[in-house]
């Protein structure tokens, strides 16, 4: 066990923030919010990494995850003892933090998803408790939560159906359900098939319904930089489902380039900044 925790380091993929698909802590955020939502992402990108391990064994995640949740409570993982020293800092609420690790505890022992509700409920721990955790970091209302959980879910969606193809290669995780009528063998191919192609146009569809949801979340938020940040996550993910309807996230490519999600970004930031206090 100990050999294992001390080799938590190996287990890092390298990646930061900088990498990902949405903007975290943007320069739209106020520099004094960033510390906090910076701490919960690199703690999130330890528990991330440690789970999606293409090469550990599930007992070795499993322990260096459990070491994970004991940092945010004592003695554990620096990123989550660092988490812990900011959230009690500002007196936020741990939870999301412990729901995250759920998440993650899941991925290590869960590969299969049986329905869109079945998806969902894994979102409720691997996506939710991020932006919940960024509204309590800016003093925001909680009843913002449910757009809050809709935006954030379509992301994580968003995100799966991207990497379809190397979850499935990689770690033999799928996240399609298998409800609707997935041959899993297909996501090893090189390019979808045409009935592989349906399924992720219409799991885009769906997750466009989450949008929708969460259409006027921005418009709700008092912090009015921060109402630009969701704006421009929101617009980058309502591009990327029309993406994944038309492309294969098999053979094509579906991410933003960084002049696109530029130019996308800019046309939503503008009009949030410029708007009147509600």
């Amino acid at each position: 066990m100990d050999a294992a925790i001390q080799a938590s380091g190996t287990l890092s993929s390298g990646k930061d923030h900088r990498g990902e698909n949405f903007p975290v802590a943007s320069l739209l955020v106020k520099a004094e919010y960033r510390p906090p939502i910076m701490a919960f992402y690199r703690f999130a990108r330890a528990a991330d990494d440690i789970a999606d391990h293409p090469s550990a064994a599930p007992e070795e995640k499993l322990a260096l995850l459990a070491r994970m949740r004991t940092g945010l409570d004592g003695d554990g993982a620096p990123e989550a003892m660092a988490l812990r020293e900011a959230m009690a800092a500002r007196r936020l609420d741990p939870i999301h933090a412990h729901d995250l690790l759920d998440a993650f505890v899941r991925d290590v022992s869960v590969t299969r998803y049986a329905d869109w509700d079945d998806l969902i409920g894994y979102c409720r721990y691997s996506a939710m408790p991020v932006g919940r955790f960024v509204l309590d970091v800016h003093g925001e209302d909680r009843q913002l939560w449910p757009k809050n959980d809709a935006l954030c879910a379509a992301l994580q969606i968003v995100n799966h159906l991207q990497d379809c193809g190397k979850d499935y290669r990689m770690l033999d995780r799928v996240y399609i359900p298998l409800d609707t009528g997935l041959d899993v063998a297909e996501l090893g191919a090189s390019k979808a098939s045409q009935g592989l192609r349906a399924i992720i146009a219409d799991l885009a569809r769906r997750t466009r319904g989450l949008l929708d949801q969460s259409a006027d979340f921005a418009a709700h938020v008092r912090d009015r930089r921060l109402t630009a940040e969701v704006a421009v996550i929101h617009r980058l993910a309502r591009s990327l489902t029309y993406r994944l309807e038309a492309r294969d996230p098999l053979s094509e490519r579906v991410h933003h380039g960084k002049v696109e999600a530029l130019f996308l970004a800019a046309g939503a930031a503008l009009p949030a900044l410029l708007r009147r206090p509600a």
